[in-house]
């Protein structure tokens, strides 16, 4: 179980690491060529979630593996699973079905290491 909690968190960090950098770096007009979505919310709330995508991929791994409070893995992907929360509501409410089904893989990715970390094999 330690090995997949360590392989699910790892893709998991990946995943957010990549879809953060790009909300979090590129212009909002830039990313509302193909992320529909990004219309609904300011600039800053765009970059703000791409923020606190990548804080929580760096936190998904970084602290076990510096030996500094690793309780932050699964609280971060707690977290993280909440933000997917967040973006399927509002890819539902605006008919944007064909992007729900990643969220909730990511979701599931978070909850999965979430429940594991918390409970199944904790550091």
């Amino acid at each position: 179980m330690e090995i997949a909690l360590w392989i699910v968190a790892g893709i998991a960090a990946l995943l957010f690491l990549a879809a953060g950098a790009m909300k979090a770096l590129q212009p909002k007009e830039k990313l509302a060529t193909s992320m529909g979505w990004v219309d609904d919310f300011s600039a800053s709330q765009v970059k703000l979630i791409g923020i606190a995508e990548v804080l929580g991929a760096v936190a998904l791994v970084l602290p076990p593996i510096v030996g500094i409070a690793p309780i932050l893995v699964p609280i971060s992907a707690t977290a993280v699973a909440v933000l997917m929360v967040g973006a399927i509501v509002v890819h539902a409410r605006r008919g944007e079905k064909q992007v729900i089904p990643v969220n909730v893989v990511l979701l599931l990715l978070a909850l999965f290491v979430a429940v594991g970390r918390f409970f199944v094999e904790p550091f």
